[in-house]
């Protein structure tokens, strides 16, 4: 899985700044994952598969290079994340000679294990050799108290990250037992419109959330597609880190038959913010609950081809690469 990412100047100049930058770029510590750092690609964006078996090394290969290439990237660093140093080698083998083939140069690739990284390429100048451990630890590294700083949260997990998307049963309840009795607001369609856009518009730029009520009318609204498309055509790059937080909350209190529409919505935000990791997470969030929803399929394109948020385009323009969002 690919993700674009918002421009931040880290200058990594050993393994144990590109240790420490890796969870800030993220937003998580990876674990038995492949992570590919991109330099001098056309639009910024960074990458983290799961760690594939050695049976499916070489779609993981295509999945990595095929962005790459795409975005004009010309340098790269590979950290792979696990206990299992044979199949890190085995994977960095073939990430290696493939990207080197394509005239990607792949400055660094290296293992790590949670307490020591090891080199995957020998021979470089000042390197250890192969199997030779070097101590880390970056919990304290300057790169993760300027993450702090800047208010980027690094979570200790992918899943730890997904959490913060898990819906609590007494808030999702409160919100049913009005949904029960609603329809979604006003009956006249533009009515309705109008509604949904005032709502999200104003708290959104408030940074409130919605109560019970609100709440389960808007959610009945957003079964509409029509009225969803009202309130995605509010988010911008500019104020995605707001509807991050809108969205956000009414996706921990939705029902689940009313989940798809929040948790897609929630994704694109994220991805308009440059925090593909938890874009990802509501994208699973929502194919669990509705796995053909067209809005998540295409959130999903988006991410695995590296598509930049600056490619947003408020007329709908992405409907013509990815296809109907309903």
């Amino acid at each position: 899985m690919t993700t674009p990412t918002t421009p931040t100047t880290l200058v990594a100049r050993s393994p144990q700044d590109v240790l420490a930058v890796v969870p800030v770029v993220l937003g998580f510590v990876p674990q038995d994952s492949v992570v590919m750092l991109t330099f001098g690609a056309t639009s910024a964006f960074h990458a983290r598969i799961d760690l594939p078996p050695p049976q499916d090394v070489p779609e993981a290969v295509t999945l990595l290079l095929d962005p790459a290439l795409r975005h004009l990237v010309r340098r790269v660093v590979f950290v792979l994340y696990t206990d299992d140093a044979g199949l890190a080698v085995h994977v960095s083998g073939a990430l290696v000679a493939a990207f080197e083939d394509a005239g990607v140069d792949v400055v660094e690739a290296l293992r790590a294990d949670g307490h020591l990284w090891f080199p995957l390429l020998p021979g470089r100048d000042g390197a250890p050799g192969r199997g030779v451990g070097v101590p880390y630890d970056v919990s304290a590294h300057r790169f993760v108290a300027q993450a702090v700083v800047d208010g980027r949260v690094t979570h200790g997990s992918r899943d730890e990250l997904a959490a913060t998307l898990s819906r609590v049963p007494e808030r999702v309840a409160a919100v049913a037992a009005v949904a029960a009795g609603t329809s979604g607001g006003p009956g006249q369609p533009a009515a309705q419109a109008a509604w949904v856009r005032s709502t999200v518009a104003r708290h959104v730029a408030a940074g409130t959330v919605a109560d019970d009520g609100e709440a389960a009318r808007l959610l009945a609204a957003l079964r509409e597609v029509g009225l969803r498309d009202v309130a995605w055509s509010l988010m911008g790059r500019e104020t995605a880190r707001d509807h991050v937080a809108f969205w956000t909350d009414l996706v921990r209190r939705s029902p689940a038959d009313l989940l798809p529409a929040p948790a897609a919505l929630l994704g694109f935000a994220a991805w308009l913010g440059g925090h593909g990791a938890l874009a990802w997470c509501a994208v699973d969030a929502c194919q669990e609950a509705d796995p053909d929803y067209g809005l998540a399929d295409i959130l999903s394109q988006l991410l695995v081809h590296a598509v930049p948020p600056t490619e947003w385009d408020h007329d709908g323009r992405l409907d013509d690469v990815f296809g109907d969002p309903a």
